[in-house]
């Protein structure tokens, strides 16, 4: 009977499925198969028999192994390896030689030597033709460089997390799904870059996991900030707890009260109860007025929780096409009342300008008997200057 087994040609890779063919095949063993690429080496982590024919899945559909590696195999693998470890100086050398703006990551040599592949990590755009040149006079072989991400940088070298495991792109995960700020907001988390990001510089991968999980909490929540009439008066929700299930309420009396969801399915849109009329009733005897409300510094207004520093939006990965709605930190709050304006002083009439003293000496002498006799000739007086209207 057929098997169909799980292949992986190195540790951070994908799972591959062929079929066994004619070989028994176990776990940990290595086999030989053919990929688009050409021949490969992998080792088998999992094997599960083929369906019957009664089945619904085929086991037809998986291409079959060539065949089972042997020792010569296997030494020609480390042989690659050694390979690629010396291609990687060289590069680098030649790296540094061409004054290149990048980063070599890792070097794979395939199992027959038709193709090396350099990964390497740059902020740009890199003009590598003639480190192409020199690599292909190298090792005379096809030379392919591959510019890939900080994610697939941590998932090939490997790093301890915050956790203090093996991060999870190494250890378990072989595709990266899109992470936000908004995971992050929706699981009440602090918006401390130190906390939220990872070894590679992005936000934690480990963020999607539970999304799923808070995005049906919250479908079952209402929604914060908002009032309700209940069984127990009207009440208005604070918060939400993810992991107790449950919502904190403030009462007509500005007391919080926790209930479970399914309470809260209970009271949610009923009449207030006997036992709570009674008891406004009582207070409204007694001529009291309800406690003042507590101040609560750790609730955070709407437009202080929405407000995000660049630094956490530079976490986030230019892939995910989620965007952020980050309404404007101004909104909601009063305009201060507009000051009265004092009146205006009552405008006075142009005063004609004074003459100089010399004009007003000889005006002087002119008004005075014998004055104007020595010249015969008369003063003139200035041109009096036309006043522009002032501007609106």
């Amino acid at each position: 009977m057929s098997q169909i087994l799980g292949v992986k040609f190195n540790d951070y890779g994908q799972v591959y499925y062929f079929g066994s063919g004619p070989f028994v095949v176990r776990e940990g063993q290595h086999v030989i198969v053919k990929t688009d690429q050409g021949m490969g080496l992998g080792k088998v982590i999992l094997t599960r028999q083929a369906p019957q024919e009664n089945e619904s899945e085929d086991g037809e559909g998986y291409k079959a192994i060539y065949r089972l590696a042997n020792d010569k195999d296997l030494e020609a693998v480390a042989e690659n390896e050694a390979l690629a470890r010396d291609a990687y100086r060289h590069c680098r050398k030649c790296v540094s030689r061409l004054k290149l703006g990048m980063k070599l990551v890792d070097v794979e040599v395939f199992f027959d030597r038709s193709k090396m592949v350099f990964f390497f990590t740059a902020p740009g755009r890199i003009d590598f033709r003639e480190l192409i040149k020199d690599l292909v006079r190298e090792y005379r072989t096809r030379i392919e460089l591959r510019q890939i991400g900080v994610r697939h940088e941590t998932q090939m070298l490997g790093a301890i997390g915050n956790c203090g495991q093996m991060c999870c792109c190494r250890r378990f995960m072989r595709k990266f799904v899109p992470v936000t700020i908004k995971m992050a907001k929706e699981q009440n988390l602090f918006l401390n870059p130190t906390k939220i990001s990872g070894i590679c510089g992005r936000l934690l991968c480990c963020l999607s996991f539970e999304q799923k999980g808070y995005e049906e909490f919250h479908r079952m929540c209402p929604r914060v900030g908002k009032k309700f009439t209940t069984s127990l008066g009207a009440v208005k929700v604070l918060r939400s707890n993810f992991f107790k299930k449950s919502l904190t309420l403030m009462t007509e009396n500005f007391d919080e009260k926790e209930v479970s969801i399914d309470e809260w399915n209970e009271i949610v849109n009923k009449p207030p109860s006997e036992e709570a009329m009674a008891e406004a009733r009582a207070q409204a005897s007694r001529g009291r007025r309800p406690a003042r409300r507590p101040s609560r510094p750790d609730v955070e207004s709407a437009s202080e929780a929405d407000e995000v520093s660049p630094e956490i939006l530079a976490l986030e990965d230019n892939e995910p096409p989620l965007g952020l709605e980050r309404p404007d930190a101004g909104q909601g709050a009063e305009r201060p009342a507009r000051q009265p304006r004092a009146p205006r002083p009552p405008r006075q009439a142009p005063q004609a300008p004074q003459a100089p003293q010399a004009v007003q000496d000889a005006q002087a002498g002119n008004d005075s008997p014998g004055a104007g006799d020595d010249d015969g000739k008369s003063v003139r007086r200035p041109r009096r200057r036309r006043r522009k209207p002032p501007r609106k």
